[in-house]
């Protein structure tokens, strides 16, 4: 499972990071509303877990943004406050789940492993654009009777650009959400996994293509 952490206290996120890790989670942790807006629109996450008073953009605000934006990745938020105005607040603004600090460890594993049985209930288990469709549990890509797996950041970095199909998606943006925003990735790092992801869509027989623009970025284009 993938996890998104949005969380101003550093502390605090960097311990709920080290018990979802302890667990096996693959996790990615930021600091404040924008970036957790720029990360959760990707829609590579399992999940968000979402701090209400955050610099820049508050949670509502995120969690609302994401809605409008199409985004349905399951969110917990999390808050200091106990008002049902809050509780209420946050669910109206989109969110799936509300947590008051402090919390039991096992308590946010058992409300995770919750959001995403029920999610998988309700959500397409595949992401499709032209000829080719991407097996969001498999982590497989497809196109007609062929398929191959993906690793997982060939996998992040396919979903990325179907979730953006037919817009650009600049290197920047792919090294922050599938590496990391602190990561020391280079753009080589990029363009070695495009080069590998076009040739799983060849192999698979698709005529989708991955059309860079020079220091712009990727774009998925349907070819004919």
């Amino acid at each position: 499972m993938y996890v998104l952490i949005v969380e101003d206290d550093v502390r605090l996120a960097d311990a709920v990071a080290q018990i979802l890790r302890n667990n096996d989670y693959q996790v990615d942790v930021v600091h404040d509303g924008a970036d957790g807006l720029s990360y959760g629109e990707a829609g590579i996450y399992d999940a968000i877990v979402l701090d209400v008073m955050l610099p820049k953009m508050n949670g509502f605000e995120v969690v609302a943004e994401l809605r409008r934006r199409k985004v349905a990745t399951p969110v917990i938020m999390l808050t200091a406050r106990d008002a049902l105005g809050d509780k209420v607040g946050g669910l109206d603004s989109g969110a799936d789940d509300y947590m008051t600090k402090p919390f039991a460890p096992a308590e946010l594993m058992a409300r995770l492993r919750s959001l995403t049985r029920r999610q998988g209930e309700v959500v397409f288990e595949t992401a499709e654009f032209g000829d080719i469709k991407l097996d969001l549990e498999s982590c497989d890509l497809i196109c007609g009777e062929k398929s191959i797996h993906l690793g997982f950041k060939e996998f992040s970095i396919a979903k990325i650009l179907i979730a953006n199909a037919g817009r650009v998606v600049s290197k920047e943006t792919l090294i922050e959400k599938v590496w990391g925003y602190d990561s020391e990735v280079e753009d080589n790092n990029v363009e070695a996994y495009i080069s590998f992801l076009r040739k799983k869509f060849e192999f698979v027989g698709s005529k989708v293509k991955i059309t860079t623009l020079r220091k712009v970025g990727y774009r998925l284009d349907e070819g004919e």
